[in-house]
């Protein structure tokens, strides 16, 4: 696949100054000012720069490198105020933030017809922008108030900075807390948050026309090679889906997963019993009960079988049974293994914050579900870069519930990109034998 044209980069070191931490929305104000008045500029040049390009098919040099420089600013700006970056960013959208995003250096050509209908074939990535790091939007920076007997009219401009999406507002809700505790980030929720904006940086550069290649969504051709992968999870998902979908069982989705449905919450209800009888044999002995281990195990495997239906990150109807291996999206799990007794104890307060990414990544997976369902029924297909993310979505859904569930008492981890396997230590070299 030819690269996007939009690179993310990522230097950031994860420290953090737990003053800049605490005050950061007040230190924020004089960007956001800034941001505000460039945005009412960048509204009247990205309208200039529309009829400029229905007419040539590309935009003028001048206004290619005005909206450059304001969407490297917004990535600056969206970093550092949701603490995937500690420096204050400048005024002038320069590279070389630790957040950053390379564009391209001069306009190119582009199909009048996408330039004319830019702003419809930018909705699904806009929709799915809201659910990471922000959407464009509509917000107020000044308006007009008057009054006939009609009624009352009133002109608002409209700036692009857009709103904080539900995964940016997540990272940024964290990471202030873990910054005022330990000084640095979690380098999971700085790799997400870094994801989510730079998902939005590919929207803005689509919707200013500074690009005519469509958003990618996938956190792998994102994130991939900027960022180190964390270690392999002990809950993770192995994906072998085609992409390949069927219009029919696309069109009754809903209706196929009532069985489904109705044998998740019967077989919910006795889960919720097992893991409370778990969390007794765990706090006494430091190891679950390997029969109540592997019931529940299965439950969940079934859970993410029936919900990667239900929501088409996945093709063929599950069966009922959890099994392993048993569907193109699959969940591994750990065996039975000791557990620290703390952590078991306060179980339900250490997921708390867990819960709060997983509730902003069913966000995401609920819009790539409704996308997905448009373009399942006209093109038979899922769109790489949306199956991605909602692999990425079930994935830390999974590792989650495998946390609250006794599974594991391994945290999930917030990155976007698959865990990775250590590099192996270098075998000893034999001492040297000296003959005298």
């Amino acid at each position: 696949m030819e690269p996007h044209p939009v690179q993310l980069a990522v230097t950031d070191d994860l420290v953090r100054g737990r003053a800049t931490v605490f005050f950061r929305i007040i230190l924020a104000i004089p960007v956001f000012v800034w941001l505000l008045i460039w945005s009412i500029g960048t509204f009247f040049v990205a309208i200039a720069g529309w009829f400029v390009a229905i007419f040539t098919k590309k935009l003028p040099d001048g206004i290619h490198g005005f909206l450059c420089r304001y969407v490297r600013y917004v990535v600056h700006v969206h970093g550092y105020v949701a603490l995937v970056t500690e420096p204050y960013p400048g005024f002038g959208g320069k590279p070389g933030y630790p957040l950053d995003v390379t564009l391209p250096d001069a306009p190119a050509e582009q199909s009048r017809a996408r330039v004319f209908f830019r702003f419809v074939l930018a909705l699904p990535a806009i929709a799915i922008s809201q659910a990471l790091g922000g959407s464009i939007g509509f917000n107020t920076s000044g308006s007009f108030n008057g009054s006939s007997s009609g009624g009352s009219h009133s002109f608002r401009f409209a700036t692009f900075t857009g709103g904080g999406g539900a995964l940016l507002f997540a990272v940024f809700f964290l990471a202030w807390f873990v910054g005022v505790f330990r000084a640095r980030n979690s380098k999971g929720l700085r790799d997400a948050g870094a994801y989510a904006i730079g998902y939005t940086a590919h929207v803005l550069a689509y919707f200013l026309l500074v690009t005519e290649h469509y958003p990618l969504s996938d956190p792998a051709a994102m994130l991939g090679g900027r960022v180190e992968p964390p270690p392999v999870h002990p809950v993770h998902v192995v994906d072998n889906d085609d992409l390949r979908r069927s219009r029919l069982t696309v069109f009754f989705r809903l209706l196929l997963f009532i069985p489904h449905y109705v044998w998740l919450g019967l077989w919910g209800i006795a889960v919720a019993f097992s893991i409370f009888a778990n969390w007794f044999v765990l706090l006494f002995r430091g190891t679950p009960a390997g029969s109540l281990h592997r019931f529940n195990s299965r439950y969940l495997r079934y859970a993410l079988h029936v919900y990667s239906f239900l929501l088409l990150v996945a093709n063929p109807f599950p069966g009922f049974t959890g099994l392993p291996g048993s569907y193109p999206v699959d969940l591994v799990l750990p065996d039975p293994a000791r557990q620290n007794r703390w952590k078991t104890g306060f179980r339900l307060f250490l997921v708390i914050p867990a819960a709060i990414v997983a509730i902003a990544l069913y966000f995401a997976l609920y819009v790539t579900a409704v996308l997905n369902w448009f373009v399942g029924l006209f093109r038979a297909r899922s769109p790489e870069g949306m199956h991605k993310l909602g692999v990425y979505a079930v994935r830390y859904i999974a590792q989650y519930a495998a946390y609250y569930y006794l599974i594991t008492d391994v945290y999930p981890n917030a990155s976007p990109l698959e865990g990775a396997e250590p590099p192996p230590e270098p075998e000893p070299t034999a001492e040297p034998q000296y003959a005298w």
